[in-house]
């Protein structure tokens, strides 16, 4: 497995991630067998960067890849890297209220954590979201002091604009940044990736198949479940949704002439744009860890990336990436 540095200073990571959300929480029923085995396979694989939140499933996520890590073997244990989001509110209906910065609540939200995972330290902690009502030199500093105590190896940010991430790194080493980027999630090219660059902080990056719709197995009448994400989503809605399946089919003649998978491409794709950048990809099953774990074998040379762009040029998707509501807040950072 391939390696990349979070940062100049955090660790070395696989070239790709696991992230885990999708086995608690907001894209339908998962299997828990099926998640914890799909863990060790990925650690077996030499994935060694795991992705949680302790929000996912109101800690359920947490307690899944403690009972992973539990089961592991030793040697599989021992490489796990686990990055944790933290700060999101919510009630017992599944509502979300917020977020939460505060020094004193990012400490309590740690303990938890560690509890929950079973491990005496987490190797990567941000906030999921800045809070607004505190300042990001407040929320990195308490994270610092867990840095100082050895609850905490790196810190990281999450969902964060340039400047954010200036006043943070000016505040304390940052390991990188968790944010959207993909084939039709381009956003960060413009102002973010630069400043990250500048800075010496890499990329971790999340929903590198936008939720399955560049997959290649989203198909326009399938019917998500109550609870699911896409299911309010406007790229997964009417007309968009038709608009960014169009993209998917031209993709996916790329795709066929190179001889892998849509999914493959468009990992490999986020993969070629530089090695500050670790895809944290979401399989939920083993057969679509596998389907991941192929795009490391996928070299795109100059003719291909352009055939991609070609297919998928940047800002062609249909509808945002959030509700309305929530890109309004993601505007202010």
């Amino acid at each position: 497995m391939r390696t990349r540095a979070l940062g100049t200073t955090g660790p070395q990571v696989s070239a790709l991630g696991l992230g885990c959300m999708g086995m608690s929480a907001l894209y339908g029923e998962a299997d828990r067998a099926e998640s914890v085995a799909t863990i060790h396979a990925a650690l077996e694989s030499g994935v060694n960067l795991l992705d949680t939140g302790d929000f996912y499933g109101m800690g359920h996520n947490e307690l899944l890849i403690g009972e992973a890590l539990r089961t592991a073997p030793a040697a599989l244990r021992e490489q796990a890297l686990v990055s944790v989001k933290f700060g999101a509110l919510r009630d017992p209906d599944g509502n979300w209220d917020g977020y939460d910065g505060r020094p004193a609540a990012v400490k309590n939200f740690a303990a938890y954590s560690l509890q929950r995972l079973g491990v005496d330290h987490i190797d990567v902690y941000r906030i999921a979201r800045l809070d607004p009502g505190v300042p990001i030199e407040e929320t990195v500093g308490a994270i610092a002091e867990l840095v100082e105590k050895g609850h905490v190896r790196h810190i990281g940010l999450s969902e964060v604009g340039a400047d954010t991430v200036r006043r943070a790194a000016a505040t304390a080493p940052i390991a990188d940044l968790q944010i959207e980027y993909s084939l039709i999630s381009r956003g960060i090219e413009e102002s973010v990736l630069p400043v990250t660059r500048e800075l010496g902080i890499s990329v971790t990056a999340y929903g590198v198949l936008s939720r399955g719709l560049i997959s290649g197995h989203f198909t326009a009448g399938r019917q998500l479940g109550t609870g699911d994400f896409r299911a309010m989503s406007p790229r997964f809605q009417g007309e968009n949704l038709r608009h960014n399946l169009d993209l998917v089919e031209a993709l996916r003649k790329t795709a066929e002439q190179k001889g892998v998978s849509v999914a493959q491409i468009a990992i490999a794709w986020v993969l070629a744009q530089g090695e500050d950048i670790v895809p944290l990809v979401g399989a939920r099953t083993r057969e679509r860890l596998a389907e991941s774990l192929g795009a490391l074998d996928v070299t795109l040379e100059a003719a291909d990336l352009a055939a991609i762009e070609e297919a998928v040029p940047a800002g062609a998707a249909a509808g945002e990436r959030y509700p309305a509501a929530q890109m309004a807040h993601l505007a202010t950072r």
